[in-house]
């Protein structure tokens, strides 16, 4: 059945070229070893481009009081405390040598007037702590990781979707995929595995991701053994475009409110002073006058402790749902979302310097021009906190020789991400695993051995469509599965939803083993969403069964039935799930202890 098929040896296989994948690579290859990179798209395509605001490092250029524990301490609490404190701490600990290295790779951060990188505001960090290239550092980013990256060494293999994982006993021997252009099978045999792949933003129908997001690696690594953590997890980003609907959920970012943006109503009162969170109450401005002195000073690099932050700046998961209650309260925007207002707050001149892109989205989208009126935002699905469980210190996986970093992975943000911070995670944790996965590769001197029947079954399972007469459409399964996590496991959850769309998620994994596929392995589209559908499904149950045995509300998790945060049970415990014969079993397990430094680091003021 597997017929012919190509095969490509490596000591390392890095699946996924984003910030992570292309870090992971560029570290593999700087110990010697033979790198593959495998992408689904073109290299240089990758959703980290569409991030725009920055990259948070505490480099202490704008605010010298910032520190890797301040830093710390601000993901921490951003992540309601659900963290793996030690990813937590790498990552504050590392993204300054991180980012200072992207500036000798070549990256031209946005300066000081002294020549230094540049940081801005974002919710919740304490102070101004993303380096940035105006509203493009995703892009900026790639283009340098990717021009330091192809001298190493490595061989780049694009447009390929790899379906499976090949196991030898209890340890990753490989990847089994196709050729997107021409449909072929190949092989890829390695020593260790990478999995880089991103988010799984396109289960849902209103979203902010690009076409690859589809949980390809979270899937990967399911059924090849591993745990997924934290599913229930997805951050609905506050500012995503709601107007006109073609745009929908197209990514508005956050670096807006950081230059000055506040959020208003249809009565055009502020509204985020009224959804002040506890947590953040004592560092938060309670009126108008001292949130705008507060800007005022941090934007001209001043700081005065008796200033507090202003709230349009909160974490993102208490800024999308105040808009979420405004909206529902008949106090939203004329097409469902509110607004979003840079245009009274900067001149035309510091608004098409500082957020360029943003200036030519709504021209070009929405015919609006921003530095005259107004946006209209509403709450995007974009970021998942859960993804793969990994060791914290080696990002390495349950099964051996499989690691994973960036999105994909789990542990890092807890129940919400932070601003600024998917991108710094990414350059820490990329390089974290580049290292360990190699140091793993160099201690099995050959490569693994290949079961043919495995392959055999991977070839079988990826044809099957073609080889049915009859069954659904699966672009039309992928619309009813995005209707589904929309209307049900969205960003306000109930018991009742969320059984309901289990039952449907049911229906539909029932459905898509039916799907049938017209024509012939060239170009073939519906293939490749047969592909997706089965990775989307996947990552789907896991978040709505998370979601349903999280009897509480934290960070991105909103139950309106549990409204509350349990700070007894379920603030001690992750939730993973795992393939079980042939279904999916949920279980609680209980966070790392944290030690004692650690804990008066997080009580230091």
């Amino acid at each position: 059945m597997a017929g012919n098929y190509e095969t490509h040896e490596h000591d390392v296989i890095i699946i996924g070229a984003g910030g992570a994948g292309l870090r992971a690579a560029i570290e593999a290859s700087s110990m010697g070893l033979n790198v593959g990179l495998v992408c689904k798209s073109l290299l240089g395509k990758a959703h980290t481009v569409m991030a725009e605001g920055g990259v948070a490092a505490a480099l202490g250029n704008v605010e010298p009081k910032d520190n890797w524990k301040v830093h710390f301490r601000d993901t921490m609490k951003g992540g309601r405390y659900l963290n793996q404190w030690r990813m937590a701490q790498l990552h504050a600990m590392e993204a300054p040598d991180r980012v200072n290295e992207l500036e000798e790779w070549g990256a031209l951060f946005d300066r000081t007037a002294d020549g230094r990188i540049l940081q801005r505001n974002f919710g919740g960090h304490k102070y101004p702590r993303l380096a940035h290239v105006g509203d493009r550092t995703g892009l900026e980013m790639i283009r340098t990781l990717q021009q330091h990256g192809i001298h190493t060494g490595m061989k780049v293999y694009m447009e390929c979707t790899v379906t499976r994982l090949l196991k030898a006993g209890d340890a990753v021997s490989g990847a089994f995929g196709y050729w997107r252009e021409s449909g072929r099978f190949v092989v890829f045999r390695a020593k260790a595995i990478v999995l880089a792949t991103g988010g799984i933003g396109r289960a849902f129908k209103i979203n902010s991701n690009s076409w690859e997001c589809t949980g390809d690696g979270q899937a990967l690594a399911y059924l090849a053994g591993a745990e997924l953590m934290d599913m229930e997890f997805m951050q609905f980003h506050p500012t995503g475009m709601v107007w006109p609907p073609s745009v929908r959920g197209t990514l508005i970012t956050e670096g807006v409110r950081g230059e000055g943006g506040t959020l208003r109503n249809k009565d055009q009162k502020r509204i985020m002073f009224d959804y002040i969170h506890p947590l953040y109450a004592n560092e938060t401005a309670p009126t108008e006058e001292e949130a705008d002195r507060w800007l005022a000073l941090s934007t001209s690099g001043q700081m005065d402790k008796n200033v507090r932050r202003t709230p349009d700046l909160l974490p993102r998961d208490i800024v999308a749902r105040a808009i979420h209650a405004e909206v529902k309260a008949g106090r939203g925007s004329p097409h469902g979302g509110v607004f979003l207002d840079i245009a009274t707050r900067r001149t035309p001149a510091d608004i098409k310097r500082k957020l360029p892109a943003m200036y030519h989205q709504f021209k070009e989208l929405g015919d609006v021009d921003i530095t005259k009126e107004p946006m209209e935002v509403g709450p995007t699905a974009h970021y998942t906190m859960g993804g793969i469980r990994v060791d914290s210190e080696t990002q390495q996986s349950r099964v051996k020789g499989l690691f994973a970093a960036g999105e994909c992975a789990a542990g890092m943000h807890g129940a919400n991400r932070l601003g600024g911070n998917s991108l710094s995670d990414l350059l820490v944790f990329g390089r974290i695993a580049g290292l360990h996965a190699g140091r793993y590769a160099k201690e099995h001197a050959n490569l693994p051995s290949l079961d043919a029947g495995e392959i055999q079954d991977a070839a079988q399972e990826a044809l099957a469509p073609f080889n049915r007469h009859e069954g659904p459409n699966p672009f039309q399964l992928h619309e009813e599965l995005k209707e589904t996590m929309q209307t049900y496991v969205g960003i306000i959850r109930t018991e009742e939803d969320l059984s309901e769309g289990l039952r449907q998620l049911e229906s539909l994994k029932e459905r898509s083993r039916t799907i049938r596929i017209d024509g012939n392995r060239h170009y073939n589209s519906g293939w490749h969403e047969t592909i997706d559908m089965r990775n989307l499904l996947i990552v789907s149950e896991a978040m709505a069964r998370a979601a349903l045995l999280r009897k509480e509300s934290r960070g991105a998790h909103a139950r309106d039935d549990f409204p509350e945060t349990d700070k007894e049970h379920f603030a001690k415990v992750n939730i993973v799930s795992r393939l079980h014969g042939s279904t999916m079993e949920v279980a609680e397990i209980d966070l790392p202890p944290v030690p004692a430094e650690i804990k008066k680091v997080l009580e230091e003021e």
